[in-house]
């Protein structure tokens, strides 16, 4: 059940005469009064032939006439107007019923506490099988205003509690951190002007599809201007920014000037402090040598990234920025993916923004490496080949996993779904990309010795999963995967135990499919070599004395002045 509480208005006759009328597609059927704030007398166009409209609205509108007569400064936003609808799926419910829905969400709310006979004046209308609405004047009958402040927590609330008396569809309880609903005019708007999104929702996909290619805020806004989004910024004296508004090309008011949309109210991570916390954290660089060592792509770095996403999430502010960072992996991946996965990881991204942000502080400095690798994808102008990028879906989906059941441990409930949604789209992605790959490795399929000394291996290191992957139709492709490690100077039992370790295999549906990207990617290093390995250290332990040798004798040295070191001695 869904009680959205509308922006205080004006005109009370008005809105009757929408509650009364036919709707905008003549959906309005038998409109009349379920309940209100005092029965008797109360004037009901739906029921007394004699009543009318304006009758009803003055019924409701003397506290407030009263009160604009005694005092100098008028009262205009007295309208209060909250739509209350059922699920499709429940059951149809009686007038009755709903006029006791409509008496404890007015309790709730503050229109009318329970006991409180100078309460506002208010009425219950249905016109519809599964909704009602409640309209009431905000001033009560001693004329003081009621205190409506954190309302919407209240009855939200108290739909919950509704929804498990009746038996109704329960739906989850709000945190405050969803974004903001796009109105009726916004969607009316939309359809007139043959767009797909409210501006809202098209604006917010557009600043998040920007996030990965900025490293700071003025950045951010001058990718959106560039993208041809209107741009506001809010400035101090000192030209620093304070603020920002964005406007959809093509959204003007009846003037013909610009809309705009500040950040916050687009969606709450949006504005410009929360921007601020992700884009500008500060990262100590890798070591110059390191990426030298090992030459990878940003696909692969991305990968390697999300290997370490499960340590960080035993702390919550670092899960949460974890979690924030690999929506824009997301994103980003979407962006650069192939065109036949592209569709897919646009849709994963912007289901899975929803669980980007919960009440908890993100502690954004924690997820440097993860951003890092997402600037990098976003701004590589080589596209991934077939294995990095099966390797690189597998890692999100597992990773989404993670989140999702981080979600779920909070109790995030609006966040732990769209974890869920999204990890759907990213499957489907992940399968479609693994398609081509498993073709070529199975093609290569080791002979049938060698496949009976693999799936020894396989039995060996992961025993609990041995036959689901044996019996996996992708078994020949892994068999050679494997093959080519051990070709490649990597032992196949190590290779699995190190993979099942990584990503638990008992949630996946195809465990030899995982196997594959995961070892694909960990064998793409050559193998360490013993023996050089061995020397190294046997070097560098050698170089180490000598430095601490020369450290010590050096000072001795030093220390005797020049004009002694040829005295004889007395």
């Amino acid at each position: 059940m869904i009680a959205a509480i509308k922006p205080a208005g004006t005109n009370t006759r008005g809105l009757l005469a929408y509650l009364y009328g036919p709707g905008r597609h003549d959906g309005h059927l038998d409109p009349h009064i379920v309940t209100g704030f005092a029965m008797l007398g109360m004037p009901d166009p739906g029921r007394n032939p004699d009543a009318t409209l304006t009758q009803l609205a003055r019924h409701l509108n003397e506290p407030v006439h009263l009160r604009n007569s005694e005092f100098g400064k008028k009262i205009t936003d007295h309208v209060w107007h909250c739509p209350v609808r059922a699920a499709p799926e429940d059951r149809h419910l009686s007038d009755t019923e709903w006029a006791d829905i409509a008496q404890r969400i007015v309790e709730a709310s503050g229109i009318a506490p329970p006991g409180d006979d100078l309460g506002c004046r208010w009425i219950a209308v249905r016109h519809a099988d599964d909704h009602i609405h409640i309209l009431a004047t905000t001033v009560r009958e001693d004329g003081r205003r009621p205190k409506l402040h954190g309302s919407g927590i209240r009855v939200g609330d108290a739909c919950r509690q509704i929804e498990t008396d009746y038996g109704l569809r329960q739906l989850k309880k709000g945190d405050r951190t969803a974004g903001k609903r796009p109105t009726q005019a916004e969607m009316h708007k939309a359809q007139r002007l043959g767009w797909d999104q409210t501006s809202g929702d098209w604006l917010q996909d557009r600043i998040r599809a920007a996030i990965p290619h900025a490293g700071n805020a003025e950045e951010l806004l001058a990718y959106l201007e560039a993208d041809g989004i209107a741009i506001k910024p809010r400035r101090a004296p000192s030209g620093d920014l304070l603020g920002y508004a964005a406007g959809r090309p093509g959204d003007f008011n009846k003037d013909g000037k610009q809309i705009f949309h500040a950040g916050g109210t687009i969606a709450p991570d949006l504005a410009l402090p929360k921007l601020r916390a992700r884009l500008e954290t500060t990262a100590s660089e890798e070591h110059p040598t390191a990426r030298r060592e090992h030459p990878t792509t940003p696909w692969h770095q991305a990968t390697d990234a999300l290997d370490t996403l499960h340590q960080g999430m035993t702390d919550d502010t670092h899960a949460q920025a974890h979690i924030t960072a690999l929506g824009e992996l997301i994103e980003a991946t979407a962006q650069k993916a192939p065109d036949h996965s592209r569709a897919e990881l646009r849709t994963a991204a912007q289901t899975f923004a929803r669980a980007q942000r919960s009440q908890i502080r993100a502690e954004n400095q924690a997820a440097h490496t993860l951003r890092r690798a997402t600037r990098d994808i976003a701004h590589t102008t080589t596209g991934p080949d077939g294995s990095a990028f099966a390797a690189l879906l597998a890692a999100l989906v597992w990773a989404t996993i993670i989140a999702a059941r981080w979600h779920e441990v909070k109790n995030h409930a609006h966040q732990a779904e769209a974890a869920r949604q999204a990890l759907h789209h990213l499957h489907t992605s992940a399968d479609h990309a693994l398609v081509p790959v498993i073709a070529s490795l199975a093609a290569r399929q080791p002979s049938d010795q060698a496949s009976r000394t693999l799936a020894h291996d396989v039995r060996a290191a992961v025993p609990g999963h041995a036959d689901r992957i044996l019996t996996d139709p992708a078994w020949p492709a892994l068999a050679t995967v494997l093959a080519d490690a051990e070709a490649g100077g990597h032992k196949p039992h190590q290779l699995l135990k190190e993979a099942a370790a990584q990503r638990e295999l008992t949630s996946a549906r195809q465990p030899a499919r995982v196997l594959i990207t995961r070892i694909q990617h960990t064998s793409r290093n050559p193998a360490p070599n013993p023996r050089a390995e061995a020397a190294r250290r046997t070097t560098t332990i050698r170089l180490s004395a000598t430095a601490l040798s020369a450290g010590v004798a050096e000072p001795a040295r030093s220390a005797v002045p020049p004009e002694q070191k040829h005295r004889p001695r007395l």
